[in-house]
């Protein structure tokens, strides 16, 4: 579905205008209704919304009594703005998800395969430099990823 990394620019109104490959599978997939949250890492997510949908379905059913759940709620749901691409295909960020993830003008928009991840551009470079330090030999050890191979 969604992947590669592209460098993009928002406008001075805080819109990022979606790239025309991207935005012709998500006309596709959800008729371009779009929902834009917070990620606990300080980027923001941009999901189609029947996938936003299946998220809201998975932190309902998980234990209400933990604060860790709680906490998760509150922020991918209290930052979830429901959007639609507009004619040119930008959608509209908010203050406050511009704020969270420190976006001011240059971003990177990361396609995690059903969602899009939208980074600051220097954190992105930061993100992706530490994550090429990761031992991910690790994997193999661990019975959820053992089964993973290139």
């Amino acid at each position: 579905m969604f992947r590669g990394t592209q460098f993009l620019s928002l406008d001075a109104k805080g819109r990022l205008a979606i790239p025309s490959r991207q935005r012709e599978r998500l006309m596709q997939l959800c008729d371009s209704h779009l929902v834009i949250t917070a990620h606990p890492q300080r980027c923001l997510l941009i999901y189609p919304e029947p996938g936003f949908a299946e998220l809201e379905r998975k932190l309902n059913a998980m234990p209400a009594h933990l604060e860790e759940t709680t906490a998760l709620q509150r922020l991918l749901i209290g930052y979830a703005n429901d959007v639609d691409m507009d004619a040119q295909g930008r959608v509209l960020l908010t203050p406050a998800q511009r704020e969270f993830a420190a976006l001011e003008k240059r971003v990177a928009l990361v396609g995690m395969v059903n969602r899009f991840e939208l980074w600051d551009e220097a954190a992105w470079q930061a993100t992706i430099k530490e994550a090429e330090g990761v031992d991910l030999a690790r994997l193999a050890n661990n019975p959820e990823t053992a089964s993973f191979s290139f």
